[in-house]
């Protein structure tokens, strides 16, 4: 496996964690968990490289969802608390999150940095 995909999507994710206030140390060892999960994963079946870093993203908002709860939240509607979600659904390459309620693009993985609550 290329190392540099499963750093990339290591990147991505605390990224996004980061930018939402969440990259705390439980929520980091669920990255750690998750990559080296996805990294396994991707040395079975090198043709699923490209869907490492959407899945590791599911990975770890699985993870946190049962711990902290919802990561990340929708900023960008009113109304009930939401979540975003990776789309493509099954990972893919340039996975993007996307918001339950309107089913917009919200950002690309890595890219929630660039919104404001």
């Amino acid at each position: 496996m290329d190392a540099s995909l499963i750093f990339g999507a290591r990147a991505l994710v605390l990224a996004d964690l980061a930018a939402c206030g969440c990259a705390t140390p439980e929520a980091v060892s669920h990255l750690e968990d998750a990559i080296s999960q996805r990294q396994w994963w991707a040395e079975q079946w090198p043709e699923g490289e490209p869907y490492v870093a959407g899945l590791v993203a599911q990975d770890v908002q699985d993870a946190l969802l049962e711990t902290i709860g919802r990561w990340p939240l929708c900023v960008g509607c009113e109304g009930p608390e939401h979540s975003l979600y990776i789309q493509p659904d099954l990972g893919g390459p340039d996975p993007v999150w996307v918001c339950e309620e309107t089913g917009q693009e919200v950002a690309a993985l890595g890219a929630l940095g660039g919104l404001s609550a």
